[in-house]
């Protein structure tokens, strides 16, 4: 395959991948339908060909086989403002009342391949995605010189990300094993109705409403997987920050002139089995969101009377101020007779955004803190197996003050929840 047919592929698996409101911040709760139907808990347990999404070593533990999932992913998404605009001088008021998210149904796939190279080694790929970021509020919000949250006509961002990863893993002692995944990633990215900033941007030609834009890059993950005794085992990942290439039609919008790495995150955790094939996942997760600007700067950093001016797509730049987030999942495998194994799972993860950001968040409400997961794996013969998986996260919100309006002229409040059905065939070959 040459360079322009697998640049295709990798375009092609970013079109596939239909961009949507994520769960943990912009990330997806897990990877597969197994990973997913125990809250992505799991990171010291190999289940199948997509275990190499959360830790490459868990592929040793792997047969040889292929596995492909689609999710259905639906999320909510809504924002209130209370309190009508003051109108005064260099204020930026928003249209008083509730407003609903367009497009709500997307469509997630991830494809997963192991091969066994001896008793001790396997090699694979995987190709998943986050689920992103979609926003797409209507014109009905009506403002004193246009429609739209900000003024601009319909507004929104969306944001999608697809990941090729190539993994080793070997044994390297008995029941220890390492992981290795060099990763490519592309992402694309699209903003419309955010005219009313322009004059905020360091690049107003450059912030809003230029169509889908492409970001390519790299990062690797490196994990390790050890039996502890006594049916325990411990696990732990680490993915680098995945550096991209710039949005250059965005790149009046985000920091350092179109800059939007891919942040990095860490999964540790421990797994138990009993003798019955009863399994306790319980994982502990940090995605470190601070270390990118384009998401992590705050709103407040928007400053038109500094020296030199601190804008939107100017160095150090304003974003969307998310801090880092902490995730505890916890997931439980149940086998049910010799065809069977019924999952569940919770995690519960930090709300990246704060009370002080929820203006800009408005195109990115990624509030959720819940998720409860289920699902299981029917065995058809000794290849085939089908899995299933369901997500529900309950509605969670953040309120806090507009910015840009008189201090409490006008309160804000972001509010989403979600639900996601997976279907998944596995093959043993």
């Amino acid at each position: 395959m040459n360079a322009r047919t697998f640049a295709g592929v990798l375009v092609a698996a970013a079109f596939a991948t239909q961009p949507a409101a994520a769960t943990e911040g912009y990330f997806s709760h897990g990877y597969g339908a197994v990973n997913k139907s125990m809250a992505g808990a799991g990171v010291a347990a190999g289940f199948d060909a997509m275990s190499q999404a959360t830790n490459p070593a868990s592929l040793a533990l792997v047969e040889t086989q292929f596995t492909v999932d689609l999710s259905v992913f639906s999320p909510r998404r809504s924002y209130e403002v209370t309190g009508a605009p003051s109108g005064a001088a260099d204020t930026f008021g928003l249209e008083e009342g509730s407003f609903d998210s367009d497009e709500n149904y997307f469509y997630i796939p991830s494809i997963g391949n192991a091969w066994e190279i001896d008793d001790s080694s396997s090699w694979g790929w995987a190709l998943y995605a986050n689920g992103g970021m979609n926003t797409t509020w209507p014109d009905e919000a009506v403002c004193t010189v246009g429609t739209g949250p900000f003024c601009g006509g319909p507004a929104g961002v969306d944001l999608g990300q697809a990941f090729l990863q190539f993994t080793y893993a070997q044994e390297i002692s008995p029941e220890v094993y390492l992981g290795i995944s060099p990763i490519i990633a592309v992402q694309r990215f699209k903003a419309e109705g955010l005219a009313a900033f322009s004059g905020m941007s360091a690049d107003p030609d450059s912030l809003t409403d230029e169509g889908y834009d492409w970001s390519y890059g790299y990062g690797v993950k490196i994990g390790i997987q050890a039996d502890i005794g006594a049916g325990f085992s411990f696990g732990a990942a680490y993915q680098s920050e995945m550096f991209m290439t710039d949005f250059k039609k965005y790149s009046g919008l985000f920091a350092n002139g179109g800059e939007f790495n891919i942040p990095a995150t860490i999964q540790t955790g421990f797994a138990w089995q009993a003798q019955s094939g009863f399994v306790v996942a319980l994982d502990y997760k940090r995605i470190f969101y601070g270390d990118v600007d384009a998401i992590s700067n705050a709103f407040a950093k928007l400053d038109t009377a500094s020296d030199p001016l601190v804008l939107f797509g100017s160095p150090g730049g304003p974003g969307f101020g998310w801090e880092d987030v902490d995730i505890i999942k916890l997931g439980l495998e149940v086998p049910v007779g010799s065809s069977v194994r019924l999952r569940a799972g919770a995690s519960l993860n930090t709300n990246p955004i704060a009370e002080s950001e929820v203006m800009f968040n408005i195109l990115a409400p990624g509030v959720q803190e819940q998720h409860y997961t289920a699902g299981m794996t029917w065995q058809i013969g000794d290849n085939h197996a089908i899995n299933i998986a369901g997500m529900y996260s309950p509605s969670a919100s953040v309120q806090g003050p507009n910015p840009m309006e008189l201090a409490d002229q006008q309160t804000i409040e972001l509010e989403m929840s979600q639900w996601e059905a997976t279907i998944g065939w596995t093959w043993n070959y």
